[in-house]
Parts: structure tokens; sequence; C-alpha cells
């Protein structure tokens, strides 16, 4: 029995001795290497006037689309902003060419770009409030500091994954509609997101029902692309429309890889496995002794 306790012991000396090692180098170098990451990934980011750099370089993106060539078109993103549109609409009913393009001094803000880079920013914050004098005391501190930049990495790439969901309404209340020139007619509504590294573009053209039509009306829901048949109360889109229901007639998705968008994500995903791996590494300690030291 002495002898099992004095083994007992021993591996406890080992395993604290292995634990103090853990937290006094480890968990630093680790943080390091999340700090390395996600600057990097920050610099995808790069915002018009940030740093010493100047202004974010213009990028030009060609949409396309292998199931339609209905739009056609170009996009130039700087930064956070789309700070040029050029977009072809070939209409459906008629083969009419529709030309439109963002008015001068018109930018459109893509707030999931801007989201993204705040919580990159914010996760590296928390990084470098720990530099490398830093003693943690306990594995508590780590898993704390760890699920904190876990949440802004995860909310950064949620933002990108995620487009947030839309009604029609919500799309031709935003604004975007009427920055082109010449104005778009009053049947059409357009969108811009990013979903994962693309650069999507939706046009929705609408329709008037007659007022004898049999269909039931039911208000569309929030969706991050709206199927045809889709209807809207046109006062809360076009007054132009006057008070006749409207549905979606036709919709055309065009599209565009950023190649820094998927770096991005990369990043993320790395990084998130980067924190997981140290927290199990110091929950692993926790099978070892009942006291729970850390």
């Amino acid at each position: 029995m002495a002898t099992v306790m004095a083994a007992t012991a021993a591996e406890r000396v080992v395993l604290e001795e292995e634990f103090r090692w853990l937290l006094h180098d480890e968990v630093h170098a680790v943080l390091k290497q999340l700090q390395d990451i996600l600057k990097e990934a920050s610099l995808r980011f790069t915002l018009p006037g940030s740093g010493t750099e100047g202004p974010a370089k213009q990028e030009n993106f060609i949409l396309g689309s292998c199931g339609t060539d209905q739009v056609k078109g170009v996009l130039t993103l700087q930064g956070d902003a789309l700070s040029q549109a050029d977009v072809n609409l070939k209409m459906p009913r008629n083969n009419q060419l529709l030309h439109f393009a963002f008015r001068e001094d018109k930018q459109w803000k893509l707030q999931q770009i801007q989201d993204a880079r705040n919580h990159v920013s914010q996760a590296i914050y928390l990084l470098t409030s720990r530099d490398q004098s830093y003693q943690f005391k306990t594995g508590a501190e780590v898993l704390k500091l760890m699920d904190a930049v876990m949440l802004q990495l995860t909310r950064a790439r949620n933002r990108l994954t995620t487009p947030a969901t839309l009604t029609l309404p919500e799309i031709a209340a935003s604004g975007l509609t009427r920055m082109f020139a010449p104005a778009l007619p009053s049947d059409l509504l357009v969108n811009v997101y990013i979903n994962l590294n693309k650069l999507c573009l939706t046009v929705y053209q609408l329709h008037a029902l007659q007022p004898n039509s049999t269909k039931n009306f039911r208000p569309a829901g929030g969706a991050v692309l709206h199927s045809l048949g889709a209807m809207l109360d046109p006062l809360t889109a076009h007054s132009e429309w006057g008070s006749q229901r409207l549905e979606v007639s036709h919709v055309h998705k065009v599209e565009c890889v950023i190649p820094w968008l998927n770096d991005a994500l990369v990043y993320f995903t790395v990084s998130l496995q980067l924190c997981q791996q140290l927290k199990d590494k110091i929950s692993v300690f926790s099978s070892y002794w009942s006291y729970r030291p850390f």
C-alpha cells in the first residue's frame, strides 16, 4: 500500500510539473501562434484609411453564373464597401437590355465584412492583453480566455457563412435599389451580400397580380434568397404600384469568388482548432486529481 501511495504521489508531482510547464510556456506559445494567424486574417480586411499603407486597393470582380446569362456585370470592392457597380440585365419577357451602375457619389457598405473584421480585432485584443511576462495561475483562467477568443472567431465566421435573412420589403427599404443611375424600374429589387467566400448579387423582378387573381396572398417571410411566387405588400416596397399586390416573377443570382475571404475563413478554422486543442490539454489534467487546482 505504501508503495502504491508513493507511486501516486510521484505521479502527482510529475503531473503538477507538466501542468506548470503548460501554463507558463505552452499557453504563451499558442497565444503567439494565434496572434500571428489572426494578424494575417486582419490584413485581409484592411479598410480605407487604416494603418500607414493608405486606402485599400480597389478590386474588380466579374459576376457570373453557370445557369443564366440574364445578368452580367462587374462589382468593385474597396475594403468593406462596394465603390462601383456596373450591371447589365436582360429582361426575360422582351429581351430588353437594361444597364445600371452606381452613382459616382455613392458607396454601399457590406456590413458582414465590417462586422467580421471587428470580431477579428476583438479576438486579437483579447490575445494581446496577456503579454509574455503574464503568468497564468489556473487552467480555468486559460479556458475562460480561449472561450472568449473562440466566441469572437465564431461570430466572425458566422457573419460570412450565414448571411442575414431579409424580407422583400426590407430589401426594398435598404436603400441599395436607389443607388443606381439611371434609376431602376419600380418592378426591380436588388440585394448584395456575402455568402462564405462569395460576393452575391440577386435581382428580383416583380409583377402586379390582377385584382381578380385567385392566388392567396401571404407576405413573404425572411430569407437569404427568395423564390418565384413570393409576394409582398406594395405599401412597404414601391409606392408606384399603388395598392396592387406584387409577386416575384423572376430571380437572377450571380456571384464571384473573393480569394481573400477564402483565406480569412481558413484562418478562422485553424485558429478555432488551436483554441480547442489548448482547451483539451488543460481539461485532461482534471481527470488526474479531484481537488482540481485549475
